[in-house]
């Protein structure tokens, strides 16, 4: 191909793409389509009244039936984390980079008061410290029920 011919070719598709904007702009819609879909979306009738609500009886067939048996067995070896808190105390910095060995942090529990029984984060129950065999272990001395502890969540 000539010099020539490339641009005789590059002419006509100038041509074409300039008759393809004055076909474009004669039609007003196609100048503004969001302001055609405007007028199209308001002369349309509103289908409101034809929306079906949304239908959740697949899942309200299984909340309350005590027929059906949970396999909590699925449960049983999810690991979880137990912390056992006699105390807290609150310090500032300056307090904590001066604490040497044999320091002592005054806690904010009396002697005597249970300790706290946390699973993964949340009370579980209420205990004292007990010795067996040279090894420290708990004895739970108040369990707290599942509805006081869903009260303290709210």
């Amino acid at each position: 191909m000539s010099d020539e011919d490339d641009m005789s070719a590059w002419g006509d598709a100038l041509n074409e793409q300039a008759e393809a904007e004055k076909d474009s702009s004669s039609a007003p819609e196609d100048d503004d389509p969001w302001g055609a879909a405007l007028s199209e979306q308001a002369s349309s009738p509103n289908n409101a009244d034809e929306i079906d609500a949304a239908s959740f009886s697949a899942l309200e067939k299984g909340r309350g039936d005590s027929s059906e048996k949970v396999d909590l067995d699925v449960l049983l070896d999810i690991p979880v984390t137990l912390q056992l808190e006699i105390g807290r105390a609150k310090v500032s910095i300056r307090n904590l980079l001066s604490y040497t060995q044999g320091s002592v942090i005054e806690m904010d529990r009396l002697a005597g008061e249970p300790l706290d029984l946390l699973v993964n984060g949340t009370l579980i129950a209420h205990g004292e410290v007990v010795v067996i065999n040279d090894k420290f272990g708990v004895r739970l001395t108040d369990v707290i029920s599942p509805q006081e502890r869903i009260k303290k969540l709210k």
